[in-house]
């Protein structure tokens, strides 16, 4: 919508839409989103089928809003809701915004406020005139959570001018045809870590993931790369997970200029909101200049545009963008681009699991056309197989057991989103079914916030948890056995000098963290164990302690800064977010169809190199193992 002319035409497209009775006033893009203000908002929630077909025929993501003064008052808008909603719907609260004409409608049940098919989000709007959104009350308090939406709602008119300049841009004509595509690599590639891509095509460049490397100071994507730069000319960001080497670096790109969207599932702007202010505050602690400042985070968030699994989204003149599940965290996404109008689509896997777990769903791998596939290499090597899941369940709850029995500490280093959720499931069920003795389980670092974020979004976990979560009393994640560590060092010796517990504490890699702390106090006392469930990256201080290295350098921690760990140690796989060598080649072979060009990357180089043969030899497509900083055209 670059004129007045195109205004016009997308006005009277509109109007020429709708019924006689239905007034349009106005018509404008706010980022991927078309929004028609009106004066009789209750007609629209008359015809319960009037905005998909208008969303079909425009081929748009369509929202409705009231023209001001066309609703009730507040207060009475207020009575007559509370009125309309069920009262087991327990609404929480209620925020009128009067500039777009919506009312914040926070209940424990938002499904009874939103009714069979969106009936009673209809009903609201056509006895009160506001446009109602629905938010859930999260089954246990986060504080992200809170912040993000507060923050959020004091930046809904900053929001809506950047919302308003995104949709012009991207409902505008490409200047260019579109006759070619290339992905180029600026991390990730025969390493794991750092993952970050550019898309071109010839009017748009998009950033795919902008994350550091665990274990790697200093070794960041390549910014500065010509195909990256400069950083203000970039039109969107997608950022497939939250995971640091993923997300880390985002904010950044804020500092330097860059002043657009950043595309994400809801939960992943969460989880990528409390990482990366962690990841400044660790930074601060070990003495290490933070690369961005705190400010820049509030950037990244208030840019960020959810999308939900499987909405076929715009985002530049000549490309859509399609998110699917990805298995891997809450809210992991693979991201499908279908790029101009038909002429190639390409699939960035994300990190994935192709078999459901305790927490989510698999992976995603119908795409209804997917030319090119730049794909997740983790465990791509031949011997790269893991343990099946319920044996590896026995495993830890058989490693738990001995430990208890001779008196010790099982202290289990784990990322704070995914591992540790999934852990937490076992340990309850095994707890609940006696398999193990009823025993404290102490979360330590960000654990217990980011399981509330999961509680917050039931929805992308596995049906069987959602319905769990929802109904309270049977909420598995505040089962009382988990305790949160929230007593510093203290109350670490306290637990260490106690009696036989399981400790679950980040960072899932040791690269810094409380799990340092716990090292020194439980290494030396060969009765405890230190349990690996997770990858742990080259150069990173677990990957050592794994290959059986055992003096450790705890950096200067006021304590030893040599020690020698005389604690059993061991590993379960199983328990990885990714997928082993098998359910990477069963995800591309049941790929229908498959794409004709993979290029695999995150993974260390022999991963990359022996999961691209196996892939070109048994399912013929063309396979790749880029270095960093290589570009790739398509077709």
């Amino acid at each position: 919508m670059s004129d007045d002319t195109s205004h016009s035409d997308l006005h009277e497209r509109v109007t020429n839409e709708v019924p006689a009775n239905v007034d349009v006033t106005d018509v404008q893009y706010e980022g991927p989103d078309l929004v028609i203000y009106t004066t009789t908002p209750r007609e629209f929630a008359r015809d319960g089928n009037l905005l998909g077909n208008l969303a079909r025929t425009l081929r748009k993501r369509v929202t409705v809003r009231p023209a001001p003064g066309s609703q009730s008052g507040p207060d009475e808008a207020e009575a007559k809701i509370r009125e309309i909603v069920p009262e087991e719907a327990d609404i929480q609260e209620l925020e009128f915004y009067p500039t777009i004409g919506e009312v914040l409608i926070e209940a424990r049940k938002p499904g009874l406020v939103i009714g069979r098919r969106g009936r009673t989000l209809r009903e609201i709007t056509r006895e009160v005139g506001w446009n109602p959104e629905v938010v859930r009350t999260p089954p246990m308090e986060s504080s992200t959570v809170d912040n993000v939406r507060n923050f959020l709602t004091q930046e809904r008119g900053d929001r809506r001018e950047f919302l308003t300049r995104v949709g012009e841009r991207i409902h505008g004509d490409p200047q260019n045809p579109v006759d070619w595509v290339r992905v180029t690599t600026l991390g990730c590639c025969r390493e794991v870590g750092r993952a970050s891509f550019v898309l071109h095509t010839p009017n748009t460049r998009i950033l795919i993931d902008c994350g550091d490397k665990p274990g790697a100071e200093g070794e960041v994507p390549y910014l500065h790369a010509p195909e990256a730069m400069p950083l203000t000319g970039i039109d969107a960001v997608v950022l497939t997970h939250a995971h640091l080497d993923h997300s880390a670096l985002l904010p950044l790109i804020f500092k330097y200029g860059y002043d657009g969207p950043i595309y994400a599932t809801e939960p992943t702007r969460d989880l990528m909101g409390l990482l990366t202010l962690d990841y400044l505050d660790v930074a601060a602690k070990e003495g290490r200049a933070p690369p961005y400042e705190s400010e820049q985070v509030r950037q990244a968030i208030k840019h960020t545009i959810p999308i939900g699994y499987g909405d076929v989204t715009d985002i530049a003149p000549d490309v859509k963008l399609t998110m699917h599940n990805a298995g891997h965290i809450l809210g992991s996404a693979s991201a499908h681009f279908h790029i101009g109008e038909g002429f190639y689509n390409v699939v960035f896997s994300g990190d994935i699991h192709y078999e459901p777990t305790r927490l989510f769903n698999g992976a995603v791998n119908d795409f209804p056309r997917a030319e090119a596939m730049i794909m997740e290499s983790t465990y791509g090597r031949r011997g790269d197989y893991q343990t099946d899941t319920k044996e590896s369940e026995r495993k830890v709850e058989e490693i738990i057991n001995e430990t208890a029995d001779q008196g010790g500490i099982t202290v289990i280093p784990a990322f704070a989103v995914g591992r540790s959720q999934e852990l937490m499931l076992v340990l309850e069920e095994a707890m609940r079914e006696g398999t193990i003795p009823t025993m404290p389980v102490y979360l330590d670092g960000m654990i217990r916030e980011a399981t509330a974020i999961h509680t917050a979004y039931p929805e992308y976990l596995r049906d069987g948890l959602r319905q769990r979560i929802l109904h309270e009393d049977d909420n598995p994640f505040i089962a009382e056995q988990f305790q949160q560590v929230d007593g510093g060092q203290e109350m670490r010796e306290a637990i260490a000098s106690g009696d036989p517990c399981v400790i679950l504490s980040t960072s899932g890699m040791v690269t810094g963290g409380p799990i340092m702390s716990w090292l020194e106090l439980l290494g030396p006392n060969p009765n405890n164990t230190l349990l690996f469930v997770g990858y742990q990256a080259e150069g990173t201080l677990g990957r050592r302690i794994q290959s059986g290295r055992t003096e450790v350098s705890l950096g200067g921690r006021g304590g030893p800064d040599r020690l020698t760990l005389e604690m059993r140690i061991d590993s379960v796989s199983g328990f990885s977010g990714h997928a082993d060598r098998a359910g990477l080649e069963q995800y591309v072979e049941e790929m229908n169809p498959r794409p004709e060009t993979i290029l695999c990357v995150h993974g260390d180089e022999q991963a990359t190199d022996q999961l691209s043969s196996a892939l070109y030899q048994q399912y013929n497509v063309r396979t790749h193992q880029p270095k960093n900083l290589e570009t790739f055209r398509f077709p």
